[in-house]
């Protein structure tokens, strides 16, 4: 049985986008197969890994467990729309400078996981950015480079924001 198609409308880093799809096309494949945004990794696909993780109205989600349907009309930002014209995000140049990656797999969504943690107010110790960056997994290892990289990026932005 085949499901009617939908229309869609949802800015997608900045852009109107719009799509007419399967309503049982989730939004990491309606991102990575319709749109070519390759940053959000299919890892698990039952959002256990964190590999998908975007930001939907500004709050972090797994896209893998979300439906693109859900995004009508909403706002979605993927690690490809985190730098500007200007450079990068803090957050990127925080993971850069402190090695926060090995095989850059997760990178993305660890990205968009911290980006997110330190906007919550989730930076006050490690085991506090340990904790709420729990639903990314690095296969490498790298989590104190992460949790490193994480408490420079906040520093950073707290002067910036200052």
């Amino acid at each position: 049985m085949t499901a009617e198609p939908i229309k869609l409308h949802v800015k997608i880093n900045g852009s109107d986008q719009a799509a007419t799809l399967d309503p049982r096309t989730t939004l990491l494949d309606f991102l990575r197969e319709h749109l070519h945004f390759s940053g959000a990794k299919k890892g698990c696909n039952y959002g256990e890994c964190g590999a998908c993780t975007v930001h939907v109205d500004g709050l972090r989600v797994n896209a893998c467990m979300i439906l693109a349907a859900q995004v009508d009309g909403r706002q979605v930002t993927t690690i490809e729309g985190l730098a500007t014209k200007d450079g990068l995000h803090p957050v990127q140049q925080a993971f850069i400078d402190c090695d926060g990656f090995q095989c850059g797999f997760c990178t993305p969504g660890q990205i968009m996981s911290a980006v997110a943690c330190i906007a919550e107010g989730h930076t006050g110790s490690d085991a506090e950015i340990r904790e709420w960056m729990s639903g990314n997994l690095c296969r490498c290892s790298a989590y104190p480079q992460i949790v490193d990289a994480v408490k420079a990026a906040a520093a950073k932005m707290k002067l910036a924001a200052a």
